[in-house]
C-alpha cells in the first residue's frame, strides 16, 4: 500500500500545481500529451515481450467488451425509465461503458499489483478500452451529436493503427523474441517508470467537479454503475464460471476503473452534456481513491 500513498501524494502535487499563478493553464495539458506520446508508449514497449499468448489472454480481452455490451443496454434502460434527455444519454453512452484503464489503470495496477500484472492491464485497455474508444465512443458522438462528422470504417482504421500506444504496441510483439539492446531497454525503463507520477500529477492539476442539482440521477447511476456494478459483473462473470487467476484478477480491478478522460474529451466536444461529463470524471477519480483499494483489498 506504499505505493498507494505515493500516488495520493502525486495528485496532491498536482493540485498545489495549479494553485501556482505562474503555472499556465494548459500545463494540464502538456502533461497528459508526454504521457500519451513518451510515457504511455515506454509502458507498452516495456511489457509487450512479457505478453505468451494463451487462453489466460481471453479474459482481459473479453472483458471489457461483454461489459459494454451489458451497460450500454442498461443506460439505454434507465434513459427511458428516468426520462434522460438525448445529450445526457449519449454523454453516459460514452463515459460509462470505457474505464480509465491506462491512465489511471496502469499506474494503480502496478503500484498494487506490481509489474507482473501489467501484462493483463495492457491486453484489457489495448484490446478493449482503446479499441472502442475509436470506434464505439466515435460512432455513438455521431449519432447523438447533430453536428459531428458521420465515422467512416477509414477513419476509424487510421485512428487506431496511428496512435502511440497501439503502434508501440506492434513494435513491441515484433521484437518480443529479438529483444532490445541494452540502452534501449534502460531508455524504455526509464521513460515508463515516469509514467505514475507524471500521470497522476496530471490527473491532480486538472481535476474539477462541476454540476448542479438537476443533473442528481444520471450523476448517481453513474457513479454506481461505472465504480461497483461494473467490476461486480465482471467478477460474477469468470467466478460464476469457476476461473481464477491473475487474469481475472486484474480484469476485474480494470473494470473498477473510473471513466476515461479522453471518452469524456470525445462526449465534451460533441456537444453532449460537458458539465456532467466533467462533473462524472471528476467525481469518479476522487471516488475511485476510495473504492479502488477497497477492491484491491477483497481481491488480494
Amino acid at each position: 500500500m506504499e505505493n498507494f500513498y505515493l500516488v495520493l501524494i502525486y495528485l496532491i502535487i498536482g493540485a498545489l500545481l495549479r494553485r501556482i499563478p505562474a503555472m499556465p493553464e494548459s500545463s494540464g495539458i502538456a502533461f497528459n500529451m508526454y504521457v500519451l506520446y513518451v510515457a504511455l508508449p515506454a509502458l507498452i514497449l516495456q511489457n509487450a515481450p512479457r505478453l505468451h499468448f494463451s487462453s489466460e489472454l481471453l479474459i482481459p480481452a473479453i472483458t471489457p467488451w461483454l461489459l459494454l455490451i451489458v451497460v450500454a443496454l442498461l443506460i439505454l434502460a434507465l434513459s427511458k425509465v428516468l426520462q434522460w434527455s438525448s445529450d445526457v444519454t449519449g454523454a453516459l453512452l460514452i463515459i460509462l461503458p470505457l474505464g480509465n484503464t491506462s491512465f489511471l489503470g496502469f499506474p494503480m495496477t502496478e503500484a498494487l499489483f506490481g509489474p507482473e500484472a501489467m501484462p493483463y492491464a495492457v491486453v484489457y485497455d489495448q484490446v478493449g478500452s482503446f479499441i472502442a474508444l475509436a470506434t464505439y465512443a466515435t460512432i455513438i458522438a455521431a449519432i447523438y451529436s447533430p453536428s459531428a462528422t458521420k465515422p467512416t470504417l477509414k477513419n476509424i482504421v487510421v485512428k487506431i493503427v496511428s496512435f502511440p500506444s497501439f503502434i508501440a504496441l506492434v513494435i513491441g510483439l515484433l521484437l518480443r523474441d529479438l529483444g532490445y539492446s541494452e540502452f534501449s531497454q534502460t531508455l524504455i525503463d526509464n521513460l515508463s517508470a515516469t509514467l505514475v507520477p507524471v500521470v497522476m500529477i496530471a490527473v491532480g492539476f486538472g481535476l474539477t467537479i462541476n454540476f448542479s442539482k438537476s443533473e442528481l440521477s444520471p450523476l448517481i447511476s453513474a457513479m454506481l454503475i461505472k465504480l461497483l456494478l461494473m467490476p461486480l459483473l465482471a467478477a460474477a462473470l469468470w467466478f460464476s464460471l469457476g476461473k481464477s487467476g491473475m487474469a481475472v484478477t486484474i480484469s476485474i480491478f480494470q473494470a473498477a476503473m473510473p471513466p476515461m478522460i479522453s471518452a469524456g474529451a470525445i462526449a465534451i466536444m460533441a456537444g453532449l452534456a460537458p458539465r456532467l461529463v466533467s462533473g462524472i470524471i471528476g467525481l469518479g477519480i476522487l471516488f475511485a481513491l476510495i473504492t479502488l483499494p477497497i477492491t484491491f483489498t477483497l481481491l488480494s
